[in-house]
């Protein structure tokens, strides 16, 4: 039987492996998507360097003035980070050792805790500094969120997103100095009731005064007179640490494999959505453009035979450059092969097609090309037709990895043709004839 020992570094490995996974996908993308996502792939690369030094993130999360930085300067014990008196003082997300913890992942001679300060949430025009700070959030192993009072509706929401991450959230009262013992075990009674139940766990609730208020001592000298004094108590976040470290002791490990998993799944998602979608876009542009030309070569094309030569070129053309753009090399004798494949799939539509295409063509041979204006319309637009939907069909292919899966082609074009609003493709590629027409003064046409 595996130990517990064995079983946390295999899941940790089996972690690493999953960002170093995400990464190596990067390597098959165009430029134009290594430029779009080079932050993402940078990301991952962060967060492979963070499970190889078993790294452990805590970030403090909170609106502003919630007493944020001064949480972090009392843990660390040292006056690092910023605090100003008035709100929204942080401006970015920065990071520090906290050496002090006493804690690091097990196997890591250099592990270390970090504590990450963030921008608070409801800043006035700091949408951007908001985002940094889920940013920060995502890529954490444990979240301290922080506030000083009953929660809002914003704080409250941002709790609930922060429940989508899976991470293990500390509720932090702060400023706990303000509230009289009575009020105090109110605030604790409400967070620790069912308002934050499935959100926060009751034991996850603690108190800090990170940066209690001076207080006034009256002194007593041995003749009996008084002065007073106003001293500064000692920040109180015993509590807190306790509780962190109570956290990590029992699910370091596993949090932080957990987080580094779920972080590369996330960003493969993100990064293979943003890259269908670039993909896609481009690969709609293409069918369009290659229906477009084949209408207009076989509408304009006098030759009865290079009217069917011409089309069908287009056609494994088009399919060759949707290849490319889905990273997939093809030839043109392959690419010839889908199309006609794509072609008796789609049965009678594209004998239809073919059907107005020969009698056109066959039309104009008879009067040698006199008839052209007369059939450029119908013809055009049904070859165009019969193009967007080759078009289609090899956009699944490619998508799929030059697969049509277990449907097999038949039932993949049979659903493109249901899906497809076949007049509306018709005049647009009317159109697109019309205007050609129009540009050229050399010629008129009726068209109906």
């Amino acid at each position: 039987m595996q130990t517990t020992t064995s079983q946390e570094a295999n899941t940790y490995d089996d972690s690493l492996a999953a960002v170093r996974r995400a990464i190596e996908a990067f390597k098959g993308c165009n430029e134009q998507e290594r430029q779009l996502l080079q932050r993402d792939v940078e990301q991952l690369q962060e967060m492979a360097a963070k499970l190889q030094s078993g790294q452990v993130e805590i970030v403090v999360f909170g609106e502003i003035s919630t007493g944020k930085s001064a949480l972090i300067n009392a843990l660390v014990g040292n006056a690092v980070a910023q605090v100003h008196v008035r709100g929204g003082w942080t401006r970015d997300v920065w990071q520090m050792a906290w050496d002090g913890s006493g804690y690091c992942v097990p196997g890591f001679a250099n592990s270390q805790v970090v504590l990450i300060d963030t921008p608070g949430l409801n800043e006035v025009a700091g949408a951007e500094r908001a985002e940094m700070a889920r940013t920060a959030a995502a890529r954490a192993d444990l979240v301290l969120f922080v506030t000083d009072s009953d929660l809002n509706e914003s704080e409250y929401s941002a709790l609930q997103e922060l429940l989508a991450s899976h991470k293990p959230i500390l509720l932090v009262l702060n400023k706990t100095d303000l509230y009289s013992e009575k009020e105090l075990d109110s605030l604790l009674e409400l967070f620790r009731g069912p308002r934050l139940a499935g959100i926060v766990e009751p034991e996850n609730v603690v108190t800090a005064k990170a940066d209690p208020r001076e207080l006034e001592y009256v002194i007593e000298s041995a003749d009996g007179t008084t002065r007073s004094e106003w001293r500064k108590p000692q920040p109180d976040v015993d509590a807190l640490r306790e509780r962190i470290l109570e956290v990590l002791e029992k699910d370091g490990k596993a949090l932080v494999a957990l987080n580094g998993a779920m972080y590369a799944a996330d960003k493969s998602d993100r990064m293979g959505a943003l890259r269908i979608r670039m993909r896609n876009d481009r690969a709609t542009t293409i069918v369009w453009s290659y229906a477009v030309m084949k209408s207009l070569a076989v509408a304009f094309n006098p030759s009865a035979v290079l009217d069917v030569l011409g089309g069908s070129a287009v056609d494994v053309a088009m399919v060759v450059t949707l290849g490319k753009v889905y990273g997939i090399q093809i030839t043109t004798t392959n690419a010839r092969q889908l199309v006609t494949s794509i072609v008796k799939a789609a049965g009678w539509v594209m004998i239809g097609e073919a059907a107005v295409s020969y009698l056109s063509s066959f039309f104009k041979g008879m009067t040698f090309g006199g008839s052209t204006l007369l059939s450029a319309l119908p013809q055009g637009a049904a070859a165009g037709y019969g193009s967007y939907i080759v078009g289609q069909a090899a956009r699944y292919y490619f998508e799929h990895g030059a697969s049509w899966g277990e449907q097999g082609p038949k039932k993949i074009v049979t659903r493109i043709l249901d899906n497809t609003d076949k007049r509306s493709v018709i005049e647009h590629l009317k159109d697109e004839i019309r205007r050609k027409i129009a540009a050229n003064r050399h010629t008129q046409v009726e068209s109906g």
